[in-house]
């Protein structure tokens, strides 16, 4: 029978946490993919797997890791302004590659469902700008969203990297 959580240890409960920490630099370098996807021919696209090319670009780049809101915008900010020519130059380089290999017929790596459900929350905590946000707390805080969206409050483009509240007291928005 499992322990219940008040006769856990402290250690146990950290232990159990679902950690939260991201890495800019994927997000860096899936809109970079988008971007260079988006000026291919669909027959260019065919000969191309999206992961592998992530994949040998992120191979080839420093993490940025973050754990806050703040830590996000500043590590997105330092990553777009430090590396933005070199992240743009790897995708290229990674597209090249991964190209020019042949389609490869290998077993991708398992996803586990768990895992996706814990990174949907994670992405819903940073998309809402909420980290206590809960799936039980979820439609409370996505009604009052909507509804703040509705009087003007927040306006939303295409791309999650939230400005600085200082550029636009009152409001939040994002940025493409």
């Amino acid at each position: 029978m499992p322990t219940p959580p008040s006769d856990r240890s402290a250690s146990d409960r950290q232990l159990s946490k679902v950690f939260v920490y991201r890495n800019v630099m994927e997000f860096l370098v899936n809109e970079e993919i988008d971007k260079q996807f988006r000026q291919l021919s669909s027959k260019r696209l065919q000969a191309l797997k999206r992961d592998d090319v992530a994949a040998f670009a992120l191979n080839r780049l420093p993490s940025l890791y973050a754990t806050t809101e703040r830590g996000w915008r500043q590590q997105s900010l330092r990553g777009r302004r430090d590396m933005g020519a070199q992240i743009a130059s790897i995708v290229q380089q990674a597209v090249t590659v991964v190209q020019r290999e042949p389609v490869r017929m290998e077993t991708p790596l398992h996803v586990d469902e768990t895992a996706d459900i814990e990174q949907a929350l994670v992405d819903l905590q940073n998309l809402l700008r909420n980290e206590n946000l809960t799936w039980k707390s979820l439609p409370d805080l996505l009604e009052r969203t909507l509804v703040e969206t509705t009087q003007g409050n927040i306006t939303w483009q295409a791309r999650p990297i939230w400005t600085d509240d200082r550029e636009h007291p009152g409001k939040n928005f994002y940025k493409p």
